[in-house]
């Protein structure tokens, strides 16, 4: 079954890699991360197309579906799986970044997740892969918003099991944000009203259009 996930996941990422880095410079907000970011791209509706609109600037969105911190394989990580390597050094202002829910989605099964929790952010939120790449791009001069996920309250999830690690992981993103202050955690724990499935895709797990729009709001509003 891992295999199956793993090779999956590889053929979305040659299918769907992170958007290319403009060479020209100007671009100076760039997206990262899995595909709470990275929903709705094909059609134009994803948090980065909304982001643009409200900020009327260019935002290089380097996400991919499925992607994760804890990605094993060296080809298909290297398109984006792994979302360290959909990194582009630059003069960024600002960088997004989100993810770690497919670690723990995927390669935990949302079960006994305690080690992987550990390898990708230590509980004082000082080790591990999520502040190694946070220091990587913050020695390049950009800031971060880093975001957490949706929840789904009053209706049911096919992820909601894993909501204990999902919280514990983003207790520890903001515990590592705090540390910095050119990083900000932004929790969307408390974006969707009890009952209300319109900030949710069908699959009840990915932001909609509305959803994704309330997200990049959120953004702009730190931007700004």
């Amino acid at each position: 079954m891992r295999r199956f996930w793993f090779g999956l996941l590889a053929l979305f990422a040659l299918v769907a890699c992170g958007e290319p880095v403009p060479r020209d410079g100007q671009a100076r907000i760039m997206a990262m991360g899995d595909s709470l970011l990275a929903w709705h791209s094909g059609s134009g509706q994803s948090i980065s197309h909304a982001l643009e609109a409200q900020l009327g600037t260019v935002v290089v969105d380097r996400s991919v579906v499925g992607a994760q911190y804890l990605y094993p394989l060296p080809i298909s990580g290297s398109l984006g799986l792994r979302i360290e390597r959909q990194y582009v050094a630059g003069a960024w202002d600002w960088v997004i970044l989100n993810g770690g829910g497919n670690d723990l989605w995927l390669g935990c099964g949302c079960s006994k997740c305690t080690a992987k929790l550990d390898r990708l952010v230590s509980e004082d939120g000082t080790q591990g892969e999520i502040p190694e790449l946070v220091a990587r791009i913050r020695a390049g001069g950009a800031k971060i918003a880093y975001l957490g996920y949706l929840r789904t309250p009053g209706v049911r999830s096919p992820v909601e099991h894993c909501a204990a690690y999902g919280a514990a992981l983003e207790g520890r993103i903001a515990q590592m944000a705090a540390r910095d202050n050119g990083v900000v955690f932004l929790s969307n724990a408390d974006l969707v009203p009890n009952g209300d499935r319109s900030f949710h895709d069908v699959d009840r797990i990915h932001p909609s259009p509305k959803g994704s729009a309330a997200i990049a709001a959120r953004i702009a509003q730190v931007i700004k």
